[in-house]
């Protein structure tokens, strides 16, 4: 272990009690595993004499008391707050695996000192009943064996008391117990804890090892080298374990799963030893990657509470390579905060900002806290949704009276509107803040705890007439697969043989209409949530190479100087992608054709409006004129382009709708001026089915002369029409127009 620093806490019976202040010791290096090995071997024959005291006060706050009119076996008075002592985390998880198994079987315990008339025993006062029962449980879990008691061990009165006054009833205490046995018709004293519970119990001792990479220790590809060196395959999923395999988490990139038949070499290896994985329930995870995907480079983020140092050591590893800071509210003490940051400085964390207030106590307006664009919110809630009743309390100073409500199946009303009220008013005091998004995430299966507190906060109008009003989004993690459980806009996961319950809900501020999201912004939203990939980037790098290819080799004006490029919007129709095909097959032929041919420009006297609805820019009058020798050379450039493109670009699903063409060709419809006959073009799904002009009669020939007199009344380009682009319409095979685009 870490350290043997003591860490003195009070125990409170009700709702408000916390263990805040208990020591959460990791391991560190490999003397540490060492230490943990031999405790458990001591586990096995026995527990030190301060487990056994600790484990009696814990069991003391949280037994079922009966009325007095009922009860047989007299507790003593637990209106003083006793004061635990544990010498390291170790102790500590056992004290409250003993007190824990205490509780489950009181009614047995009881039943088996009153029966072997140990009980009531004047030399024993009601004081020492608690540890009476604690260490009755331990005694008959080593089938009424002398415990082993070790040199180093410092011995407690009161321990060696009830110990040797145990041992002098063995016999009958264990003739007791086997009429217990035969009474409920039970192999074991397992089978007499009622169904819920054994099967509670199963599922907590299967579900899969959950851990986390610490990125400032190592990288997921040095962790998968580690795995593969040490003998572990991958799976697909957790339904493939078989001996040493691991598998990746489907929300969280940064999360593994193991059999967890492997805890304790797991726990004993190096990797755990230098924090460079860490043992946490998944629940946790998503919260902060939730968060991550919500900021963006420079974004502070607010932990509301302290819960634990390793949620606040995840947050910040996400954040590690950004300018981002973890404030962290709730830390009370100096004490407190030097623990946490040894705890913090071991794992490598650098960027976290300690906070002695309460969240509740902190202004919105605080200046510290504003750049902080996320809150998340992790408030202390009944916690049934938890396998594992002991982990949630040392890992997240849960209350230790879950454990009573676990045996009961339910957490008492009163209880459970507490709790409500108090996650209500925290929630709200987030929403005051000038943040962008709130992480509201609890371990509880009742929706008191859940959505109606996020429905009330959302309805109270807390925010006020300055600040925009939060919604509702979706999960925002990189992966989902299963969408089923997004459609309500909240994040669940059910207690069960691979997971715990878990509810996730995310709030954002409403956008302003006018408010202008950076490109920082944009880009690192996306890569949170993995739409950004090298082979996404390369392709998008690759179509802007072809397009300004494209647009040098076909937007060569007649001064030899190329033009600015005009954008038209695309319309999604995959049935216009065959026009497009073909539209662009037959200007290739036409142009091999023509190359030699003298070219017709005709531009009218006022700009020409597209169809309603296109959406295509408008087209202003303009002349220009190529040399016949640039022209035919140009041509075939274009051609050979043309046929290079094809094979290179991919085709997207596009609308194609080509405006509207002047031909002089046409004769005017009545109502319509002679100088401005036209042609509305719109795509067709093959060249065949396009309607062609006519071809010239002969005996229509258009003089040199007056066509000069047309081209010398084209008016200039307007200043608005700053962007030009030439575009190939062979109304006839030997018509080619240069337009411009109006830009707006």
């Amino acid at each position: 272990m870490p350290g043997s620093k003591s860490n003195s806490v009070s125990f409170h019976e009700d709702v408000t009690n916390d263990t805040s202040h208990l020591s959460e010791m990791k391991i560190s290096d490999v003397k540490g595993s060492v230490e943990k090995r031999t405790m458990t071997l001591i586990g096995k024959n026995g527990c030190h004499d301060s487990v056994y005291i600790n484990a009696a006060k814990i069991f003391q706050g949280i037994c079922n008391k009966k009325p007095k009119d009922k009860m047989l076996v007299l507790y003593g008075d637990d209106s003083v707050s006793p004061v635990l002592t544990f010498k390291d985390e170790y102790s500590q998880r056992v004290s409250y695996e003993l007190a824990f198994n205490a509780l489950k079987y009181q009614e047995l315990l009881e039943e088996i000192l009153l029966d072997s008339c140990l009980y009531p025993c004047q030399s024993i006062p009601d004081e020492l009943t608690s540890l009476l029962v604690v260490m009755l449980y331990d005694f008959q879990d080593r089938k009424f064996e002398a415990r082993e008691i070790f040199d180093e061990e410092e011995p407690l009165a009161e321990v060696r008391k009830i110990e040797h006054f145990l041992y002098s009833f063995r016999i009958k205490l264990a003739a007791a117990l086997a009429r217990c046995r035969i009474k409920h018709d039970a192999l074991s004293i397992e089978y007499i804890l009622p169904e819920t519970i054994r099967k509670h119990e199963q599922r907590a001792a299967a579900l899969p090892l959950c851990v986390w990479i610490n990125t400032f220790k190592t990288s997921l590809q040095d962790v998968i080298r580690d795995l593969k060196n040490k003998g572990f395959t991958k799976v697909e999923s957790v339904s493939d374990f078989k001996g040493y395999a691991y598998c990746m988490d489907q929300h969280c990139h940064d999360v593994l799963f193991f059999p967890s038949s492997l805890k304790e070499e797991l726990l004993n290896s190096d990797l755990f030893a230098d924090c460079k994985l860490l043992l946490q329930d998944k629940s946790r995870s998503l919260a902060v990657h939730s968060v991550q995907a919500l900021l963006n480079t420079d974004g502070d983020v607010i932990v509301a509470h302290v819960g634990s140092h390793l949620t606040i050591a995840h947050m910040s590893a996400l954040r590690n390579h950004s300018l981002s800071r973890v404030f962290v509210c709730g830390v009370k003490s100096s004490a407190k905060a030097d623990e946490l940051r040894n705890l913090f400085n071991h794992m490598g964390c650098e960027n976290i900002q300690l906070l002695y207030e309460d969240f509740t106590e902190i202004g919105p307006t605080d200046p510290r806290l504003q750049n902080a664009k996320v809150i998340l919110l992790i408030p202390q809630c009944s916690g049934l949704g938890f396998s594992n009743p002991i982990d949630f309390i040392l890992s997240e100073h849960g209350d230790a009276g879950l454990l009573r409500d676990l045996l009961q199946g339910s957490v008492a009303k009163d209880k459970l509107c507490s709790l409500a009220e108090r996650q209500l008013t925290e929630l709200m005091h987030a929403m005051k803040f000038k943040v962008q998004t709130i992480v509201y995430c609890t371990s509880s299966i009742y929706p008191e705890e859940n959505e109606l507190v996020v429905k009330k906060a959302l309805a109270s109008g807390v925010e006020g007439n300055k600040l925009k009003p939060f919604r509702l989004i979706p999960p925002v993690f990189p992966t989902c697969s299963n969408p089923e459980s997004c459609t309500d806009f909240f994040f669940r996961t059910e207690l069960s043989e691979i997971s715990s319950a878990c509810f996730l809900a995310i709030i954002a501020r409403e956008k302003d209409s006018s408010e202008n999201v950076s490109v920082q912004d944009i880009l690192a939203r996306a890569a949170a949530k993995g739409l950004l990939s090298s082979t996404a980037e390369k392709t998008k790098d690759d179509e802007n190479k072809q397009w300004k290819t494209a647009q040098h080799g076909n937007g060569v004006t007649g001064s030899g100087t190329e033009p600015k490029r005009a954008e038209f919007p695309h319309h999604k129709d995959i049935s216009n992608i065959n026009a497009a095909v073909s539209v662009s097959k037959a200007v290739t032929k036409l142009r091999k054709k023509n190359v030699n041919q003298p070219v017709r420009y005709v531009q009218p006297k006022k700009p020409i409006s597209p169809a309603a609805g296109t959406g295509l820019p408008r087209v202003v009058q303009h002349t220009a004129h190529l040399p016949s020798v640039g022209k035919g050379h140009g041509r075939q450039m274009l051609a050979r382009k043309a046929r290079v493109e094809r094979k290179k670009l991919v085709l997207k699903p596009v609308e194609i709708v080509l405006p509207p063409v002047i031909s002089p060709y046409v004769r005017p419809q009545p109502g319509m001026p002679a100088s401005s006959s036209y042609f509305g073009w719109t795509g067709a799904k093959s060249w065949s089915e396009r309607a062609l002009p006519p071809p010239l009669p002969k005996s229509g020939q258009t003089n040199r002369a007056k066509e000069s007199a047309v081209a010398a009344r084209v008016l200039k380009p307007s200043p608005r029409f700053t962007e030009k682009v030439r575009i190939p319409e062979y109304i006839h095979s030997h018509t080619y127009i240069t337009v411009y685009l109006y830009s707006g």
